[in-house]
């Protein structure tokens, strides 16, 4: 069972903050460090300092830690062209020594969009469909040879297709809810399907959709590993899980219905649930980075009872 953390710091994090977090996550046994690619706060707050760039954070952390995979849930391809994310993902994995994995998304916050001056087309999930191809049609160019694409949205001729990442295959992840897209997509391009805040019910019926369009695709269903995203809010007692619960502004009972909240062995217990539908890969949001006791107490008591 891997346990990875999983950030959001446009809602207030500096670089040297997410070093710590990611230091600390390493530290402490977790299999990975993920982050939010977003540009605005959402909700309350004031999101001081202000927005951190996802692939800038994930090169500097490539070369401040030496164990943890590290990516984003999710990269938004309104951000970035296709060839140039290409680029980008290649050279972090190279300076990480090839611990990069993709989550690719088709971009959904438009506010984000017009705050910073990104167009924001009304017909996303095409150019994700092209942008997936593109990407991985790149890396996997053999050396010395071309690569061309000519889509609806995007157009290359003659690219070189360098440079090359240093893993014979990055992992890409897609995820959602999507009941029918999302798992076509999933099913011929993915390595990972992640369902992010999605209760066990929900969470079966779409590893369902995805596993069929994975078989109908003609791979093995097993070929792709099933993970979720949830929200993480653990304490020793009841106090310290309200005390985490006011700390990032939610209710206990909310959190435990919708996230992995409480005691240790509560937690320990849900994340079961999740197992018991296939899931092995977790991705636990933590809302209060400076908290470091939280993931400490994480790993000592919840990620010791699933190794």
């Amino acid at each position: 069972m891997d346990l990875r953390i999983f950030t959001e710091p446009q809602q207030g994090a500096s670089y040297d903050t997410l070093l710590t977090v990611a230091k600390a996550t390493e530290d402490l046994g977790f299999d990975a460090f993920f982050r939010s690619d977003h540009y605005l706060k959402m909700g309350d707050g004031d999101g001081l300092p202000g927005p951190t760039d996802a692939w800038l954070t994930l090169a500097g952390l490539a070369r401040e830690t030496k164990r943890i995979r590290l990516g984003t849930l999710m990269t938004a391809a309104t951000f970035r062209l296709p060839g140039v994310l290409a680029i980008q993902v290649a050279q972090v994995d190279q300076m990480s020594g090839g611990r990069v994995e993709l989550g690719l998304g088709a971009g959904w916050f438009e506010a984000e969009h017009q705050a910073y001056g990104i167009p924001f087309p009304a017909e996303k999930f095409g150019r994700l469909e092209e942008q997936l191809e593109i990407v991985t049609g790149l890396w996997s160019t053999p050396a010395g040879e071309t690569y061309d694409f000519k889509g609806a949205h995007y157009t290359l001729t003659d690219s070189p297709a360098l440079p090359k990442p240093a893993q014979a295959k990055i992992p890409v992840l897609i995820g959602g809810g999507g009941p029918k897209r999302t798992p076509r997509l999933t099913a011929r391009y993915a390595d990972e399907f992640n369902m992010p805040f999605a209760s066990v019910e929900d969470t079966e019926k779409q590893f369902g959709r995805v596993r069929a369009a994975v078989e109908e695709a003609g791979r093995p269903a097993d070929a792709l590993t099933y993970s979720n995203a949830l929200v993480v809010c653990v304490g020793k007692d009841d106090a310290e899980v309200a005390r985490r619960a006011a700390a990032i502004g939610r209710e206990v009972d909310e959190l435990k219905e919708n996230g992995l909240a409480g005691s240790p062995a509560e937690v320990v217990e849900k994340i079961g649930r999740y197992a018991e539908i296939g899931a092995t890969r977790f991705y636990l949001q933590i809302l209060d980075l400076a908290d470091l006791d939280h993931l400490e107490l994480i790993s000592g008591q919840v990620q010791s009872q699933l190794a």
